[in-house]
């Protein structure tokens, strides 16, 4: 018997069963059906339920092989606190190549024998090797303000950016999607398919280190789909939901999630022809999605994102310094000097209210600070931001804003784990299994010993 074939894990974050299953019937996704005549298919149970179904909890959960009980990271942005070594760890240190491109909320102990790029929303992880940071500055600054209207990079950013792309893979028919939408957004429409070039530019960053790197693990993950159900499942299925989108909303948005589908499988085409007939090719979600219903009677979920951080910083009266990190739709997070100072401005934003209401959710971890705007109904155009301690006022549309749209999706805890071997084998198996089985399989097809960290029993 040979080496063990190479793994690559592709990490389509949040594509659901239900979906995916009507689309394939429907003939939309040829690739995701030659995928799974060619697979071993498994459900996936994330175990999880309310505030701990979350997929920054299960992608750790995922790559660790704990269940959240055991390695606790809560929050988008504290991977990098994880305590036990993940799966791309645990190839390293057996001195086998690497290549993690984008995985959430995941840590890894550096150097890595290979590449690793954090996810768009991290925070406290560095990309290895340092040549990959103006690539993941640019897409961290697009990712996180992508609601706000203008994206805080200057032309420096921008060269540096294009200088990268242009030595590490960027592909013509890459440059062509780009032109083509940013075409297509002069009509005023289709801004909302903007999120899948994201998807082109990380997949010939992810070819031109597989290629040159040739790793044993490689995950590649991304999150276009989970934003478009997010965001437009009520535009998939208008008869299930008590809010209607409007005649023009539905002109616009009506094939939204199936154009994220439908662009997952010409990149799975992709990854398919990447893997030859010697890689592995295991596709995994972690969790879904499946309407959002419990908000319609409140008008539906909507979310709040300061405009300017240090706006909403010195109408607090907060005078320390301190240093923001935007994190996903409502949330961001504030770094002091020290606890004194974010004491004091734990102190002032939990006193911030909208009439009678408190504005923020505000959790305090030593000289940091977890906050966001808790009001998720509609506001009057008019509705005042109050500061309670002197009485001060503005209006909250002064400091915040509406992001996206109404929350249309919510999070499942199915998930889709396919595993497509050199083998092709074709088998369907109906009892589900949970998440900390992946780490010990991705480590069982490459021939290493989980560690003992690891929980699960491998598949297969």
């Amino acid at each position: 018997m040979g080496p063990p074939s190479p793994v690559i894990q592709l990490e389509l974050n949040e594509l659901t069963p239900t979906l995916m299953f009507r689309f394939m019937a429907e003939g939309r996704l040829p690739n995701f059906q030659r995928f799974y005549d060619e697979s071993q298919v498994f459900t996936t149970d994330a175990q999880e339920q309310g505030v701990n179904l979350n997929p920054w909890i299960q992608w750790v959960t995922v790559h660790s092989g704990q269940p959240f009980s055991e390695h606790g990271i809560f929050r988008l942005g504290d991977g990098g606190r994880l305590a036990s070594p993940c799966v791309g760890d645990v190839v390293s240190q057996a001195q086998r190549r690497v290549l993690l491109c984008g995985s959430m909320n995941v840590r890894y102990r550096g150097p890595l024998a290979g590449a690793a790029i954090p996810d768009a929303w991290a925070t406290d992880v560095d990309p290895y090797p340092s040549e990959l940071a103006p690539y993941f500055h640019f897409v961290r600054q697009h990712v996180l303000e992508h609601t706000n209207e203008r994206v805080p990079l200057g032309w420096r950013d921008y060269a540096a950016f294009l200088t990268f792309m242009a030595t590490h893979g960027l592909s013509a028919s890459t440059v062509w999607a780009i032109a083509r939408q940013l075409l297509r957004e002069t009509t005023g429409r289709f801004g909302w398919q903007r999120v899948t070039l994201l998807d082109r530019l990380q997949w010939d960053v992810f070819r031109w280190y597989y290629r040159k790197l040739r790793p044993d693990l490689s995950t590649f993950f991304i999150n276009s789909v989970a934003h478009l159900q997010h965001t437009h499942w009520r535009n998939l299925e208008p008869e299930r939901f008590q809010i209607q989108p409007t005649p023009a909303e539905q002109a616009e948005y009506r094939d939204a999630v199936l154009y994220g589908y439908q662009e997952n499988d010409r990149l799975l085409g992709r990854f398919l022809e990447l893997a030859g007939d010697d890689a592995t090719l295991v596709f995994c979600t972690a969790l879904s999605q499946q309407p959002c219903l419990v908000y319609e009677d409140m008008g539906a979920k909507r979310f709040y994102r300061p405009s300017k951080f240090e706006d909403l910083v010195a109408f607090a009266g907060i005078t320390a310094p301190y240093t923001c990190s935007p994190v996903m739709s409502e949330e961001f997070q504030l770094y002091f000097e020290d606890e004194a100072s974010a004491i004091d401005a734990e102190q002032r934003l939990r006193g911030l209210r909208v009439g009678d209401e408190t504005a923020l959710c505000v959790d305090r971890t030593g000289s940091e600070i977890y906050c966001g705007c808790q009001i998720f109904h509609e506001l009057p155009a008019n509705a005042p931001l109050i500061e309670s301690g002197s009485g001060r006022r503005t209006g909250f549309f002064d400091i915040f804003y509406q992001a996206d749209s109404l929350k249309s999706g919510i999070h499942h805890p199915d998930g889709l784990l396919w595993i497509r071997r050199p083998d092709r084998g074709h088998a369907v198996h109906a009892e589900k299994v949970p998440l900390v089985s992946v780490a010990p399989t991705l480590l069982h097809l490459l021939g290493i010993e989980a560690p003992a960290s690891m929980r699960g029993e491998p598949l297969l």
